[in-house]
């Protein structure tokens, strides 16, 4: 089969390679769709440490099952489908609890680092385990289940906090997480949604999407505008998308005492936390990883419309141009949101 492989660091390779041996218990999916996630462009590089070459990554797909091992039941050759990013094992403390984000022997499809090598979806052809396999509706075409796992990521952060109609909520970083939080929160009925990025597009995509008012840091005295949108108490609740020292300044300090703030992004693997603030505002503080479980909700709220992610997807192109493709976006060009691969 067919396959994008990252070879060396910065350098891919359209080749052939050996396909997947189906298990007892696995799922062969024919890949129709799989994006390019942030975290890969910025594993490509070696800079995170989990994009080890020679890989195949890809971790964001759906398609179609041709074929499924003697002890899977439930799915048949031939349905359309999307899976979880995550690998989990089913049996450890934190499945056993329901938080499989967090299994002790978690694998991410797509990533090669210290502990394991796990290929992904940049190719023909994907193994996955049954239980993390999802059906997709008849409405959903398969760019958009492609989108599904980005979906759950904000699906699953906003879970965290889950605002009220009263509250007022500010989601720093417009990227495609960040949007996805903003209909998610606009969905729910929060009543006041401020969106911040340094770039305009963003912002009036934000904006379309349900936020109520876009900040440029740029440009605007954004505590200060927040303050004054909320009787100078602060925001309800604040969502940090993007994971640097500034996007979490801005964040953490946006809110009101008693107010509850959620790390998703993690551009930089250590920030400063301004401990005074936090103790003496009665900060809640919650790290958000992965998805645990909301595939279906997701799928539900794209079939129905509520959750958006057509505008989010800028480019679907043959997997074969994927290097071009991963290029353009670790150069940042303008106006390049979401990339769907299509092999």
């Amino acid at each position: 089969m067919k396959a994008l492989v990252l070879e060396e660091y910065n350098h891919f390779v359209y080749k052939d390679v050996s396909e997947p041996v189906l298990g007892t218990n696995d799922v062969m999916v024919r890949v129709k769709a799989c994006g390019i996630c942030g975290s890969d462009v910025h594993g490509m590089d070696g800079s995170t440490g989990r994009r080890i070459p020679p890989l195949i990554m890809g971790h964001e797909a759906s398609g179609v099952v041709t074929g499924v091992g003697s002890e899977v039941k439930t799915i048949q050759p031939g349905e359309r489908v999307t899976f979880d990013s995550t690998v989990y094992c089913g049996t450890c403390f934190y499945c056993r609890r329901g938080d499989i984000n967090l299994c002790n022997h978690r694998r991410v499809l797509g990533v090669s680092c210290d502990e394991y090598r796990q290929n992904g979806a940049f190719a023909e052809l994907v193994m996955v385990p049954q239980h993390i396999v999802y059906p997709l509706p008849a409405k959903v075409n398969f760019a958009q289940g492609a989108m599904v796992e980005p979906c759950s990521v904000a699906y699953h952060a906003v879970s965290h906090s889950l605002p009220t109609p009263a509250d007022t909520a500010v989601v720093v970083g417009a990227g495609i997480i960040g949007l996805l939080v903003v209909q998610i929160l606009r969905a729910g009925g929060c009543r006041q949604i401020i969106a911040v990025d340094l770039e305009p597009d963003k912002l009036k995509l934000a904006c379309q999407f349900g936020a109520d008012v876009g900040l440029n840091p740029g440009r605007d005295d954004v505590i200060s505008r927040i303050k004054k949108m909320t009787a100078q108490r602060g925001a309800d609740v604040a969502f940090d998308a993007v994971g640097i020292d500034a996007s979490f300044k801005t964040t953490i300090g946006s809110l009101r005492k008693g107010g509850d703030l959620t790390l998703i992004g993690n551009l930089s693997s250590d920030i400063s936390l301004p401990l005074q603030t936090v103790v003496t505002g009665e900060i809640t503080l919650n790290g958000s990883c992965a998805s645990r479980g909301e595939y279906p909700a997701c799928l539900e709220m794209i079939a129905a419309g509520t959750l958006k992610v057509d505008p989010i997807i800028t480019a679907v192109a043959p997997l074969a141009e994927g290097a071009k493709w991963f290029g353009r976006l670790y150069r940042n060009e303008k106006d390049l949101l979401k990339v769907i691969l299509e092999p």
